[in-house]
């Protein structure tokens, strides 16, 4: 077994191989960029050696700098991760030529599989199922159109290097294609410096279901299930579980003899991964496999048992895998949420600056219920704009799907972040809805729920109840504190019975506070001056100053996230966020004649949605625009963004050219 191992990687996933590495009882070192020398995953290994400027490509992409670092730390083996130089064929050969073990599959293994035009000439000879489409390179727009018409529409153009929804296009016709192609193309090269894209036919309402499959170095291949990754926004995968709940056993069982063969017939040795896409028929076609550690790994690893990272430094140290197909059960379920750096109110917009706070929820197990949280920031951290924007990816077990999904609910709620924007509203806003929670999934869910996008949740009546019971509690214990203090109000009553007005969006709630403690109280609704019998017993320990409002509301245990804001509090709660207010009668009285602001008119200038690179501008001072029209676009954590005209217009000026950096809500454009 190895002594010392490099992870030449960074974040989330370097911090878990890590994990796993000091379990076993191996070294570890850890490669960093300039921008990332606080990182999270340098102080959790052994050692650390800079490796180069914040540019991916200047450090992390840098093949001969990873070899240089094995070298002056004796490092034995390279874990690569995800991402970065995992899927490149000449790494592994790199590697070996130093002396040095590559802990991943074998470069005959990534060439045949990591490109994804060959991967589908290997899967066809392996007799595995594809997806009908064309496979070899297309050099032009005009071949992409002619052959997107031989497909038929719609069509889904693909970066051959391409991976975690980068360099992808889906086009439903010829207009959709040539903008696509030249995307993706962009993208492709940008990303992963090959700019090949091919062309396949996109199957109309499909789920994304993929086997993991470990082989070794002896010819043993097994797979451990299925997981669905499904929940997508612009091909990218936000949430994923395991297993499948379209699948059975049968299907499983067809889908992994699938997975195997091909896994075999590469010669695969690692832990990998065949994806394919499945129709609601369940009907499945072979996708594209990846040859290295999935982002979603954890929620196989909590329904199989197995250690994932384990497996791949045994297999690469020369080991058998230790157990069988017959040995493998699922256990449970699990749910795994993709926790970015994006404005989701803002169409997803990434976003960078300090995680002022960063509390996730505590991991472990209680009955029966299994958090973990793997992550590679920290409180007083930063979240650059020069790599992905995931701060931490939370999974949830339990023994049946709905228990495993409440636990990623309650688990979200738990989980605070502030000095930046973050994508927790809506991933909380989703283990809500009803055709989340019934199984009835597809690639296409997101556009198709949230068509205009994800906006402010609403409460329903049962949040709003816990909401303006937690808001009163929180009002209540405080000015129960300022009574102890200073003698700002009169001593703590033994027994009180207040009358408050809740304020939420201009809606009033009235009510009254009753109890003999501040941590027990109860809530009773007044109507037209009259006292509801029905009573909401609240319980809590939360004291002022807490991030998180714990305790019960009637029989449910709730989070509630509580931020203090002038005169109230803005609370978080199942995908909701809102301020409150609470009043006396004569306060609620006074608040409501407050004049209100007015909100300045910014309807003539484009801004800057995100801090990034202004890449391309595409308008001048004079030009004339209509609405659609494209203005600009703006690279941000590896991704481009198009910028378009919301109405016609005359451009008035253009204050920045290609090539500037960008900061947030910056003026780009001024229209007359």
């Amino acid at each position: 077994m190895f002594k010392k191992i490099l992870i030449a990687n960074r974040g989330e996933i370097a911090c878990r191989v890590i994990k796993t590495a000091r379990r076993m009882g191996i070294a570890t070192v850890a490669v960093f960029s300039e921008a990332d020398r606080n990182a999270l995953h340098v102080a959790a290994a052994d050692e650390a050696v800079c490796i180069g400027p914040a540019a991916a490509s200047e450090s992390y992409l840098i093949a001969e700098k990873i070899i240089d670092a094995c070298k002056q730390t004796g490092a034995e083996a390279v874990h690569p991760g995800y991402g970065f130089l995992s899927e490149r064929e000449s790494f592994p050969r790199d590697l070996e030529a130093a002396g040095i073990v590559f802990i991943g599959p074998n470069p005959h293994a990534i060439a045949a599989m990591g490109d994804k035009i060959e991967s589908k000439k290997a899967a066809a000879a392996a007799n595995v199922t594809t997806v009908p489409g064309y496979v070899g390179e297309i050099s032009n727009p005009k071949d992409a159109v002619r052959i997107s018409d031989e497909i038929g529409y719609p069509v889904m153009i693909k970066a051959s290097a391409g991976g975690g929804g980068k360099g992808m296009r889906i086009a439903h016709d010829r207009s959709e294609v040539e903008d696509g192609f030249v995307a993706a193309k962009s993208e492709a090269a940008s990303s992963f410096g090959d700019d090949r894209v091919f062309i396949e036919k996109f199957i109309v309402n499909p789920r994304h279901i993929e086997i993991q499959v470990l082989g070794d170095k002896h010819g043993n291949v097994i797979h451990l299930g299925e997981r669905e990754c499904s929940i997508q926004r612009r091909n990218q995968k936000v949430i994923e579980e395991a297993p499948s709940p379209l699948l059975d056993e049968e299907t499983r069982a067809r889908m992994g003899e699938q997975a195997i063969a091909l896994a075999k017939a590469v010669d695969y040795d690692s832990a990998g991964t065949v994806e394919f896409v499945a129709g609601q028929d369940k009907s499945f076609y072979f996708l594209e496999m990846n040859t290295r550690l999935q982002v979603e790994h954890p929620v196989t690893e909590l329904v199989t048992g197995i250690d994932l990272v384990e497996q791949m430094i045994r297999v690469a140290a020369g080991e058998r895998l230790g157990f069988s197909q017959e040995q493998i059960r699922l256990q449970g379920w699990a749910v795994e949420s993709r926790i970015y750096a994006e404005d989701p109110y803002r169409n997803f917009l990434p976003s960078i600056g300090r995680l002022v706070r960063y509390q996730p929820p505590a991991e472990g197990q209680s009955d029966g219920i299994t958090v973990r949280n793997d992550t590679g920031v920290f409180e007083g951290g930063e979240i650059s704009m020069f790599y992905d924007p995931m701060i931490a990816k939370l999974v949830t077990h339990a023994p049946t799907r709905q228990a495993a999904i409440d636990a990623q609910s309650q688990a979200l709620d738990e989980f605070v972040i502030d000095g930046i924007a973050h994508n927790i509203p809506f991933l909380t806003a989703l283990m809500q809805h009803e055709r989340w929670q019934s199984g009835e999934l597809s690639t296409g869910f997101i556009a198709e729920e949230y068509p205009d996008g994800f906006h402010v949740r609403e409460p329903d009546d049962d949040a709003l109840i816990v909401l303006v019971s937690v808001a009163a509690a929180i009002d209540n214990l405080s000015n129960e504190r300022r009574r102890e203090i200073s003698d700002q109000m009169d001593g703590p009553e033994i027994r009180f019975a207040r009358e408050r007005v809740v304020r939420i969006d201009d809606q009033d709630t009235q009510i009254l506070v009753e109890g003999a403690s501040p941590g027990q109280i109860s809530i009773s609704w007044i109507d037209e001056d009259e006292v509801l019998g029905e009573r909401v017993q609240l319980e809590s320990n939360w004291w002022p100053g807490q991030a998180i409002w714990k305790g019960s509301v009637g029989d449910d245990d709730v989070a509630v996230q509580v931020r203090p804001v002038l005169n109230g509090y803005e609370l978080s709660y199942r995908g909701t966020t809102l301020i409150a207010h609470v009043f006396t009668r004569l306060e609620a009285e006074l608040d409501a004649m407050m004049p209100e602001k007015v909100a300045a008119d910014m309807s003539n200038f484009l801004l800057c949605p995100m801090p990034g690179l202004l890449k391309f501008v595409h308008v001048a001072a004079g030009d004339k625009v209509q609405a659609g029209d494209q203005l600009a676009v703006v690279e941000a954590m590896k991704m481009e963004n198009m910028l378009r005209a919301e109405r016609d217009a005359t451009i008035k000026s253009v204050n920045f050219a290609a090539g500037e950096s960008l900061a947030v809500d910056e003026v780009i454009i001024e229209f007359e």
